[in-house]
């Protein structure tokens, strides 16, 4: 049958938005859907969310003036039999227009993280947002629901607000979110809402301070009794305050006469970062490439790329002779800069757009690769590595970058189920 509300004549068009609350139930949707079948009505717009077993459901529909009285009452009889509410609004059509025209604007996603998101922490972000004249199209709750007593594992929430328009000054919106989030200890991500942003395919992590919580130049300095002295140009380096090449050689040779034997002792015990274990096996599983780029040892980057299985993997290697440490590297360091080196040539090689890439790190050397990313994280970063990423990660384990990424515990989960 010919749809007759598609030649509705304009003069006599109405726009009502009719929403409906309550209790959820199978079948609220097709019901209503039908009733506006049978009236042979232009659906314009739908929404519907479910907070704790409540529902709100909406429609913006497009229907004759003479036919429009009849249509609301079916739905008000429709919504008396589900025990349900239902309010009616009718939209002028130029507001609809205005509405429409905001199809072409940008369009964000902003990510909360943290152990438990609070009214205060929601009210600050938004009211950036709207500073910004930006508006708020939907919010998603990413983790799944958190009991009132956690004695098993440690809370974690994450929501996600899709937010459309043109910020008036991104630079000082993304500055006003890290400030935020060092004020609520929270984690907050701005990104673009772009096809790059939903086809990811290459991720490079940095390796000490990131997929495991320790330097491990620092426990090699340890066996050969020179931690101090190792420690204090580790955390010079780190912070930016000296050049990382000079940094490693100077610290390389600190371990001069360490025997070899030692190195295996140290990754068989090296502490895995929280969170790790969970994002590789779900990384791998939904197809990404993954990297190490690290400014430590190749020696312990192959015993994470072997217990992870990761695709690639560069580091510095140390030179051995007669069984003992010379305090000398073989080859190029890899720095700042050669790391998003590799960073590119990895995604030319796996034919993966730069946009599609993340990099995760923490240190002042991860920051070329953690800016020149699709997706930048400074993850449990230095000060200034923070102040310079635009995404953060310091309330949880490396895990939240899959929230980042935008997965939901709901895929998560049955991702992992997927695997036994």
């Amino acid at each position: 049958m010919k749809n007759e509300s598609l030649s509705i004549d304009k003069d006599d068009i109405e726009l009502i938005l009719a929403v409906f609350n309550g209790s959820d139930q199978p079948g609220i949707t097709a019901t209503l859907t039908s009733i506006l079948a049978n009236h042979e009505v232009n659906i314009l717009d739908i929404g519907q969310t479910d907070i704790h077993n409540h529902l709100t459901l909406g429609f913006l529909f497009a229907s004759s003036s003479r036919n429009s009285g009849l249509i609301l009452k079916d739905l008000l009889f429709a919504a008396n039999e589900l025990n349900i509410s239902v309010t009616f609004r009718p939209i002028d059509p130029n507001e609809y227009s205005k509405w429409v025209s905001m199809q072409g604007k940008n369009k964000y996603i902003v990510t909360i993280l943290a152990r438990a998101v609070t009214a205060e922490m929601v009210a600050a972000i938004t009211r950036e947002v709207a500073d910004q004249g930006m508006n708020i199209d939907d919010i998603d709750r990413l983790t799944g629901r958190i009991p009132l007593t956690e004695r098993e594992r440690t809370p974690k929430a994450s929501i996600e607000l899709s937010v459309r328009g043109n910020p008036k000054d991104k630079v000082l919106l993304q500055k006003r979110f890290m400030e935020h989030s060092d004020a609520f200890n929270m984690d907050v991500s701005f990104q673009q809402d772009s096809m790059f942003r939903r086809m990811r395919r290459l991720i490079c992590f940095d390796m000490d301070s990131t997929l495991i919580k320790t330097e491990v130049i620092d426990e090699l300095a340890k066996r050969a009794g020179v931690f101090d002295e190792v420690s204090e140009i580790t955390a010079s380096a780190m912070r930016g305050e000296l050049d990382f090449s000079e940094s490693f050689k100077r610290r390389c040779a600190l371990l001069r006469g360490l025997d070899v034997s030692v190195m295996q002792e140290i990754a068989e015990g090296l502490p895995i970062m929280d969170g790790v274990d969970r994002t590789m096996k779900i990384l791998k599983q939904i197809g990404f490439k993954i990297a190490i780029l690290s400014g430590g040892f190749t020696y312990f980057g192959r015993y994470l790329q072997e217990k992870y299985n990761i695709d690639y993997m560069y580091a510095n290697e140390l030179e051995v002779v007669d069984g003992k440490l010379t305090g000398r590297h073989i080859g190029d360091v890899i720095d700042g800069k050669r790391k998003a080196e590799l960073l590119k040539l990895i995604a030319q090689v796996e034919k993966v757009d730069i946009r599609q890439t993340v990099a995760v790190g923490d240190g002042a050397n991860d920051l070329p690769m953690i800016s020149t990313a699709g997706l930048g994280i400074a993850f449990h970063a230095k000060p200034k590595v923070k102040e310079s990423a635009k995404q953060s990660i310091t309330t949880m384990g490396l895990d939240g970058v899959l929230y980042f990424l935008g997965y939901k515990d709901s895929e998560l989960d049955e991702l992992e189920f997927s695997m036994f």
